[in-house]
């Protein structure tokens, strides 16, 4: 996916989300440039940073979408984080560096996925073989109810039994019996908030001292025979994964390919002086300049450097503007994109058009029940024009506000559903209006807002 070129990332993206095309731009440009800088020579790729982003737009446009789809195309860690959660250092709250933290935690998971899917079928026939151990231990009578008189075939009588049971765990006939099994507990444990320390550095620190601590312990649980096999193929692909080595990668794919999504910026844009919460909103950008500009995170796998990490900013900027934001914090999102309000033509689109389609989506559901909706053109028509007017009339909260319109429009067919089984369900234009009819007519629209 790495060499994709722009426009075949713009293409990728197209899919899935109607319109925006300068933030589409802006970001496969700067997915590109990663595969560029892999291409250049070790003293110049250091030197090359990634063009960070501030997406300008209401909410409900696409922004987040973008991005997550972004980090799906490019196989990235991906995290998106509210800024408004955190908190200037020294006040009880969540500090910056802990969005490193959990971008490293994502890239972990990633890995060991992956390396999971590598050993599957080794780790299925040793769970096979550890089952059948639990199933017919070494030296027990047959479970099959066969017996031999003759010690001396005991051993080949014992592995024809192994065989036949075997057949029958692969075909589904011991789904009914119940093995008992080791199953290793954790329990995360809880900690007080140290003034000027985070809970993640007071939890890495805790299990460098004392690691036995974390292990959890171990007690029998009687389990069905797919669920135990479950459990012990799991089990045994931990086992053949080198964590090291997943720890590794994992630290280099968040060093070099890591998106974080700073969502909600404009929350904390604004001079001391403003009105606002009591901790410092210029205090916060200032902590979160660091991460950005580049630093060093120490994390329980290892240092991260943030040097290379892609950071989107996004905000609606109702109030403030991105001139609020300190200076230095400004330079550090160079590449600047407004995204449009949607409209009636693009909720039109968004109904219809990418493979996630909301109108898809409802017909898939309704499918499970064996109701057929048939949607007219002019019903989608007048479902974006409704959606339109709620967020024209009340808090406009872009696209969101079709789940809300149709929600109510199909409460009725949802409802009902597993009654109607074999039926198919005609949403016409007179359709809509008969059962969104309150919302066109209510001056207090109030209660139909998500």
């Amino acid at each position: 996916m790495d060499a994709l070129t722009p426009r075949e990332i713009v293409g990728e993206l197209d899919k899935y989300v109607v319109g925006q095309s300068k933030a589409k731009r802006a970001v496969a440009i700067a997915l590109r440039n990663r595969y560029r800088r892999q291409r250049l020579a070790p003293d110049m790729a250091e030197e090359v940073a990634p063009k960070n982003i501030l997406m300008i737009g209401p909410t409900g446009v696409g922004k987040t979408e973008i991005a997550r789809r972004l980090a799906r195309l490019a196989q990235s860690p991906f995290l998106k984080i509210e800024a408004s959660k955190f908190t200037e250092v020294g006040y009880v709250g969540r500090d910056v560096e802990s969005m490193v933290r959990d971008l490293v935690e994502i890239a972990i998971k990633m890995v060991r996925e992956e390396r999971q899917d590598e050993v599957k079928d080794k780790a299925r026939v040793a769970a096979e073989e550890r089952l059948l151990d639990l199933l017919l231990p070494p030296g027990a009578p047959s479970p099959l109810g066969d017996q031999s008189a003759d010690a001396n075939m005991m051993r080949d009588h014992q592995q024809t039994t192994r065989e036949r049971l075997r057949e029958q765990l692969r075909t589904g006939k011991l789904d009914t019996r119940v093995v008992e099994i080791e199953v290793r507990e954790r329990h995360a444990p809880s900690f007080e908030l140290i003034q000027g320390s985070s809970v993640e550095e007071i939890g890495v620190n805790l299990r460098d001292m004392i690691p036995g601590m974390f292990q959890g312990r171990s007690r029998s649980r009687k389990l069905p025979v797919p669920e135990a096999f479950e459990h012990l193929t799991q089990e045994e692909a931990q086992k053949l994964i080198d964590m090291d080595a997943v720890s590794r990668q994992a630290l280099q794919r968040v060093e070099n390919a890591g998106i974080i999504f700073l969502d909600e910026i404009d929350k904390i844009a604004g001079r001391e002086g403003a009105q606002g919460p009591d901790v410092s909103r210029e205090g916060v950008q200032r902590d979160i300049l660091p991460i950005v500009e580049g630093t060093t995170v120490n994390t329980k796998y290892g240092m991260v450097k943030t040097d290379h990490i892609l950071f989107i900013a996004a905000g609606a900027f109702h109030v403030a503007r991105p001139s609020d934001l300190i200076p230095e914090l400004q330079g550090r999102f160079p590449i600047r994109v407004e995204l449009e309000a949607l409209g009636r033509d693009e909720f039109v689109r968004i109904l219809t058009e990418p493979r996630n389609a909301l109108i898809k989506q409802y017909i898939a559901l309704m499918e499970t029940e064996g109701v057929h909706l048939d949607f007219a053109p002019g019903a989608i028509q007048r479902i974006a024009e409704l959606a339109t007017f709620v967020n024209e009339r009340t808090e406009n909260i872009g696209a969101r506000r079709l789940h809300t319109v149709l929600e109510r429009l199909l409460d009725e067919v949802s409802f009902h559903a597993p009654d109607l089984d074999g039926q198919t369900i005609t949403i016409d234009a007179p359709y809509v209006d008969r059962m969104l009819a309150d919302i066109a007519k209510s001056d207090d629209l109030s209660r139909y807002i998500l």
